[in-house]
């Protein structure tokens, strides 16, 4: 007779488990350096892009000049997401995704030992880089695109699926609306961890946000080293 031990909870790429802690470093991020630095945003590039618009079509080319950095920074990450896909490189690597969980916490690490003189403009892009890179690696859960590090998308999502499981009681609609609103509860958590962490402790808050990738990197790594055994009795 053989037996299957369980396997543990998945923390696979597309796991909801993953999503929401990555979830809540996007909230936290966009808290962060919106209290802290000069309120951009460094994960909404849709907010930096009007914000832009609207101080350069007021004349105010110099404090739109702030917003201009974070999107190339943005732009890099997204390359570089792309660069670590290629099959040579992602047979050293060996895994592109836990590579991207680990660059992710070194910057952030960094970013909190940066002195409060380091213009903000430093820290912001920054963030932007982390958050194009998160954006770019994890975006599945299930079958499902989402959103690590905004949540209009998500929140859209969910609200259609709310709908399809209440008008058709669809099954998968039921799973998908539990899924997406707990990635919604965990960026509005960190949002709320951000601002009060941020408020309370400066630019070393960060801190906060790179410990919770590394509890993701830890458990990532250990799903993916996890190796079903066989009881044969």
């Amino acid at each position: 007779m053989i037996d299957k031990i369980k396997p543990i909870p998945s923390l696979s790429s597309n796991s909801v488990f993953l999503a929401a802690l990555l979830g809540m470093v996007g909230g936290f991020l966009d808290a962060y350096t919106f209290i802290s630095r000069d309120g951009v945003f460094a994960n909404a590039q849709t907010g930096n892009i009007v914000l832009f618009a609207v101080n350069a079509a007021t004349g105010e080319w110099k404090e739109s000049l702030i917003f201009i950095p974070p999107l190339i920074a943005f732009i890099l990450g997204v390359l570089v997401s792309e660069i670590v896909k290629i099959p040579s490189i992602r047979e050293i690597l060996h895994s592109y995704r836990r590579s991207i969980l680990i660059l992710e916490c070194i910057v952030l690490i960094i970013v909190g030992f940066l002195p409060t003189s380091v213009p903000n403009i430093i820290v912001t892009t920054s963030i932007s880089f982390v958050s194009s890179l998160q954006i770019s690696t994890f975006n599945k859960l299930d079958k499902w695109a989402y959103n690590s590090t905004m949540t209009t998308g998500n929140l859209r999502t969910a609200t259609q699926a709310a709908y399809a499981a209440f008008t058709k009681q669809s099954q998968e609609a039921k799973i998908q609306f539990k899924e997406f609103s707990i990635i919604i509860g965990s960026f509005l958590f960190g949002a709320l961890l951000g601002t009060f962490t941020t408020t309370q402790f400066g630019n070393k808050a960060i801190w906060v946000s790179a410990f919770i990738l590394i509890i993701a990197l830890a458990l990532y790594h250990k799903d993916k080293g996890y190796i079903r055994k066989r009881c044969v009795s």
